[in-house]
């Protein structure tokens, strides 16, 4: 599924050109990466030119889409689509793992063979609409991650016209494959950004990291102009997905690019934004689409026997006004604007 990525704002000043204090020094870089923005904020105890550190990064990145990328043709997963006799990398591996563990969790409303679907409802690279019912029932019988095995590193089909896409998991992986590289430097303290997906360890001159969350409203294209809340998080990732970016309206009818993988419509539901804490931001990430498809209610009953998760919701009633949810253990960490 080609997640759209929901703007996530690092605040305080964490990406301007520079962030430096007495004791301890922070320093910080940014870019463009993925088709999206990325940026880094870091503890720098050993004196760590920004510079070279962003020149790493971003071989890892470019590395990471050698495997995972759609819009590399000549990547792993272009391959496993296309059908070639190719073994999967331990990136690969990981997400695919990862991806099936929130397939069963979430009873299929995750699923990384929805691609098509969300492609034929106009929500694909092209951006061209071309749904229609009896399209729907050829496409659903390629949906469905039980169609799918990784067995000795080869991708099993049961239909070799099934294709995987990563998208709504890949970037939060992204993620924590750079803070891999951060801890394996011994940085105790830094912030990962990329494409808003975020996730820190440590503190920022002993304080939590603050994280903004734009408001879910129709068409807020400008990150941080209109904020829903702040969250503050220490070792943990956060991930928000939503519906108020990426949608067309049809005769009077708005179309989300959140695909219900058991209907192959567009998800209805009045959840209009899901923000997910989560240990690693591909769990955070992929949890956040789920949401988005399960809808309030379900999601409500799915985090009572999960608590591993914390949750912040902004959903509609039935009037058409903001409303929010978020779990108990969420509440202390939170900060709701007045807007």
């Amino acid at each position: 599924m080609r997640k759209f990525i929901f703007s996530i704002i690092v605040l305080a000043g964490l990406i301007l050109s520079s962030c430096k204090f007495s004791n301890p020094v922070y320093s910080n870089f940014n870019g463009f990466i993925q088709g999206s923005t990325y940026s880094v904020v870091y503890e720098n105890k050993n004196n760590m030119d920004p510079m070279q550190l962003r020149t790493r990064v971003e071989k890892i990145l470019h590395d990471f889409d050698k495997s995972l990328s759609l819009y590399n043709d000549s990547s792993i997963i272009s391959k496993v689509n296309r059908n070639e006799n190719i073994v999967v990398d331990s990136c690969f591996t990981e997400v695919y793992n990862k991806s099936e563990r929130i397939y069963q969790m979430t009873d299929g409303a995750f699923d990384i063979t929805v691609g098509p679907l969300v492609e034929a409802w106009g929500f694909g690279p092209d951006g061209h609409k071309n749904f229609t019912d009896s399209k729907r029932d050829s496409l659903m019988k390629l949906v469905g991650m039980n169609k799918v095995s990784l067995v000795n590193g080869k991708v099993i089909k049961s239909d070799p016209h099934i294709s995987l896409d990563f998208n709504a998991i890949a970037q939060g992986f992204s993620v924590d494959v750079v803070c891999g590289f951060f801890d394996k430097l011994g940085i105790k303290n830094y912030l990962v950004e990329i494409g808003g997906e975020v996730r820190a360890k440590g503190r920022k001159a002993g304080k939590l990291w603050r994280i903004g969350i734009d408001k879910p409203v129709d068409n807020n294209m400008t990150p941080g102009q209109t904020l829903e809340a702040i969250i503050t998080i220490s070792n943990q990732a956060l991930s928000t997905s939503g519906n108020y970016r990426k949608f067309y309206i049809e005769n009077g009818i708005k179309y989300s690019h959140e695909i219900d993988p058991k209907t192959g419509f567009p998800a209805k539901n009045s959840v209009l934004s899901a923000s997910v804490i989560a240990d690693d931001c591909a769990m955070a990430d992929g949890m956040a689409t789920a949401f988005m498809v399960m809808g309030k209610n379900k999601t409500i009953e799915f985090l009572a026997n999960h608590p591993e998760f914390e949750v912040f919701l902004v959903y509609s009633d039935e009037n058409g006004n903001f409303k929010t949810w978020e779990t108990n253990k969420l509440k202390s960490d939170i900060t709701e604007e007045e807007n």
